[in-house]
């Protein structure tokens, strides 16, 4: 199947220009493209959203019977497609039928001045589908002849985040084993870690599964059913189902990064002091400042490769069941052993002092 990285992220949202505003404002997006029922995109209305290799499309109805309103009145504001990249979309959309994958939209070939985009759809998790994109030409053009793309800003801004590093997806209880099977069949991931998390009186599991590129990494995670309901069943039950609970960006200066969200109005959970005065008994010494960890509420973690560095935003969602993680490796490739439980504690904290 050849799946490459993430090519983008579609949100189905109540209001994508409101959605647009607060990511350019507070996370330095810019918005590059429109399409709607002028472009002969019936039904909806999508905004372009890009950020070094990041490109993220909301959608939004334009009538309350549309599938992306029903989608939101189910979930709420969230993520509805993780596309992939891949060398031939068409024979990708076969094979992944083949393996037991639900259609969701057959192969379409979009061209315009040379540039062909070829689409189609399968569905992953609950109600989040994966688009297969194969790209011939001009990759700015993102979707020829449907998305109208805005001239070049001649200013860019700062490039603070530069992919999509990982997503984390929630699952209901039963659901781990079966959809870590379904991902190694049909799209041909692997398996790379696994956790289990005890926090207190509640418990989750957690596998990671990874494509062969390497480039598309879910972080799938579970509730125990035998302990104290969590906040895994509190997202499953305001989210109504399977979905993503947060998406990871890749900063290539997380200590930099942080305090130029802040200034734009980003809020992120804090972490206690006690957990950096902790750290180098822990972990040894960090390859960044405990000082400017300590600064900036950045949580570190390890594996057999290097380090990880994390911070999480608090979540803006009216359900609460969606927020944003900004990530630095210095060679770690995977998750170190506290990675889970860090993210666990930390939303913790966000709820009991909400």
């Amino acid at each position: 199947m050849n799946i490459g990285a993430v090519d983008h992220i579609e949100f189905y949202v109540g209001d994508a220009q409101h959605s647009a505003f607060y990511l350019c404002t507070a996370f330095g997006f810019r918005v590059c493209g429109q399409a709607g029922p002028e472009t002969g995109l019936p039904g909806r209305r999508s905004l372009l959203l890009r950020q070094g290799g990041i490109e993220i499309v909301l959608t939004s109805a334009l009538t309350f019977d549309h599938p992306v309103a029903e989608y939101v009145a189910r979930h709420g504001d969230g993520v509805a497609n993780i596309a992939f990249e891949v060398t031939d979309a068409a024979k990708a959309f076969a094979e992944a039928v083949e393996r037991g994958a639900t259609a969701v939209e057959e192969p379409v070939v979009h061209s315009q001045c040379g540039t062909e985009v070829v689409t189609a759809s399968v569905l992953g998790f609950g109600d989040v589908a994966h688009r297969f994109v194969q790209r011939t030409g001009d990759r700015a053009a993102f979707l020829p002849g449907v998305m109208d793309i805005f001239a070049e800003d001649p200013d860019e801004g700062e490039q603070l985040l530069s992919t999509v590093d990982h997503a984390a997806i929630c699952l209901p209880a039963g659901q781990l084993r079966p959809t870590v099977a379904f991902y190694e069949k049909v799209f041909g991931f692997s398996q790379i870690f696994e956790e289990f998390i005890e926090v207190g009186e509640q418990a989750m599991d957690s596998k990671v599964v990874q494509s062969p590129s390497g480039k598309v990494t879910f972080t799938l995670i579970e509730p125990v059913t035998d302990r104290k309901p969590g906040q895994i069943d509190d997202f499953l039950a305001r989210h109504g189902g399977a979905g993503v609970q947060h998406l990871a960006l890749l900063a290539d200066d997380i200590v930099g990064a942080v305090p130029a969200l802040e200034g734009r109005g980003v809020k992120f959970l804090e972490t206690p002091d006690a957990y950096y005065n902790e750290l180098e008994e822990r972990l040894g010494s960090p390859d960044l400042k405990i000082e400017d960890l300590r600064r900036t509420n950045v949580l570190v973690d390890q594996d057999h490769w290097g380090q990880v560095f994390q911070i999480f935003t608090q979540s803006l969602h009216i359900r609460k069941t969606f927020f944003w993680e900004v990530i630095d490796r210095h060679g770690a490739r995977t998750f170190g052993s506290g990675n889970i439980k860090a993210l666990y504690e930390a939303v913790a904290r966000e709820k009991a002092t909400a």
